[in-house]
């Protein structure tokens, strides 16, 4: 996004801080002034394209508001179409893998707890820093849950997502 400035991207687009949504200020190949910026990129995020490159619209947003861009940004509610301003936020990549959803392929329906087939019990974990930290086994998910629950709050703070969203 170094080819960006704010100055071009405030020509470009209108902000709506209500819903979040960017509109064109400029006539399009494929639209017109007052039409909605960015189509779904098959990840749940909105993109479009400036000078022929394709760039996520909640950078473009951030980068439109706050003047600078960070390698990472977080949806802090984990939509990634929810684009509102008080939505985004500067985060390292660890944070970001802590606010991140329950996993499809998960078996317990419970974040960081895990069937151990050896020992027939479950298992609780939590990452930090990219190293797994091992709680414990537990004779149900449930408690293994309350467990690591606990742990995500002293651990990840204000990005603790513990997959309910």
């Amino acid at each position: 996004m170094r080819d960006l400035t704010v100055d071009l991207l405030n020509e470009l687009f209108e902000y709506d801080k209500e819903t979040g949504k960017l509109y064109w200020k400029v006539v399009r190949q494929r639209g017109k002034v007052g039409d909605e910026v960015g189509c779904d990129n098959g990840r749940g995020y909105l993109v479009t394209g400036i000078n022929g490159k394709t760039y996520k619209v909640h950078r473009v947003i951030f980068l439109m508001h706050k003047g600078y861009l960070p390698k990472t940004l977080d949806h802090i509610n984990g939509d990634r179409s929810d684009n509102r301003l008080e939505n985004l936020r500067a985060v390292t990549r660890s944070q970001n893998q802590h606010n991140r959803k329950l996993n499809k392929n998960n078996t317990s329906g419970f974040k960081g707890v895990s069937w151990d087939t050896r020992r027939k019990t479950w298992r609780a974990y939590i990452c930090l820093e990219g190293k797994r930290i091992y709680l414990g086994l537990f004779k149900t998910p449930e408690e293994a849950d309350a467990v690591v629950r606990k742990a995500r709050e002293e651990l990840h703070g204000s990005f603790a997502n513990h997959g309910d969203q």
